[in-house]
This record gives C-alpha cells, sequence and structure tokens, in this order.
C-alpha cells in the first residue's frame, strides 16, 4: 500500500491591508482574535499554540482566530506554508502583503508601536476594541478573552 495521504493542507491567504480591515470591520456579532505574528519571532511562535487552544475551546461560538503573518510575501512557499504545516496550525492564516507597516498600523491600533507579537480583540456590534502589544501565557490570553467576551 501506498503511504497514506495527508488530509487537506491548511492554505494561507496572501491579503493587502484593506481586504483584512474590510473582514474586520463586519457589522456582525463574531469576537475577533487576531494575532499579529511571523515565523522569525521567537515570542510569536511560543504563544501560537494558545490562539489555537481559544480556537478549539471556542469552536461552535461567535469566536474567530486568525492568525496574520508578518513575513514577506516572497517567504510564503518557503517558510510560512512550511511552518503552519508542521505546526498543523487549525486556526484561520493570512499573510498580511505590505510593506510599510506605517501606512496601517495605526488602523489596527492606535497605540500598537509595531512591536510583536500583537493582539487585537474586537467584536463590532459590541463596539469593543482591546489591543495588546505583549507574548501571552495560556492563562493571560484565556483571562483576557473571557473577561472581553462577557
Amino acid at each position: 500500500m501506498l503511504l497514506a495521504t495527508p488530509g487537506q493542507a491548511q492554505q494561507v491567504e496572501v491579503v493587502k491591508f484593506p481586504a483584512l480591515q474590510k473582514r474586520l470591520s463586519q457589522p456582525n456579532d463574531t469576537t475577533y482574535v487576531v494575532n499579529f505574528w511571523a515565523t522569525w519571532c521567537g515570542p510569536c511562535i511560543k504563544e501560537l499554540p494558545y490562539f489555537e487552544q481559544a480556537n478549539k475551546t471556542y469552536a461552535g461560538q461567535k469566536v474567530k482566530v486568525l492568525l496574520v503573518s508578518l513575513d514577506y510575501a516572497s517567504q510564503l512557499d518557503k517558510k510560512v506554508k512550511p511552518f503552519v504545516q508542521k505546526r498543523g496550525l487549525k486556526s484561520e492564516v493570512l499573510l498580511l502583503n505590505e510593506t510599510d507597516p506605517n501606512t496601517w498600523l495605526g488602523k489596527v491600533d492606535d497605540n500598537w508601536s509595531g512591536a510583536i507579537p500583537f493582539t487585537l480583540m474586537l467584536n463590532n456590534k459590541k463596539q469593543k476594541r482591546a489591543g495588546f502589544e505583549q507574548e501571552f501565557t495560556q492563562a493571560e490570553l484565556t483571562a483576557q478573552l473571557t473577561k472581553f467576551l462577557r
């Protein structure tokens, strides 16, 4: 028998900021947990499993985890896709194809310096939004998300 074929590989969509912004401005009751990260960022990689756990914990609820890679688009096939595959990420992964962060950082959060990891939690219907320029532990992420969902 031949080797078993792997399950459907996780897709990584490459987007420009206006497409991400449009997606995050939907007037629905979904709480978005958007983590900005990169394959070269140690603290980002360390906290990714916590976002994966949140994705699993809140499956079936109106909570959407989005992992937004800030790697260069040229690294999509060489670094990002293999990384996502190797780590078995189940959350939706986007690669933000923007070269000048100064054009979009402030539109994500006024207080974001550009350091990663950075996490944005938002719910447009409830008009709630919170930005976190920090590396989360599992307990911190759970606590912040629980508080945010109240």
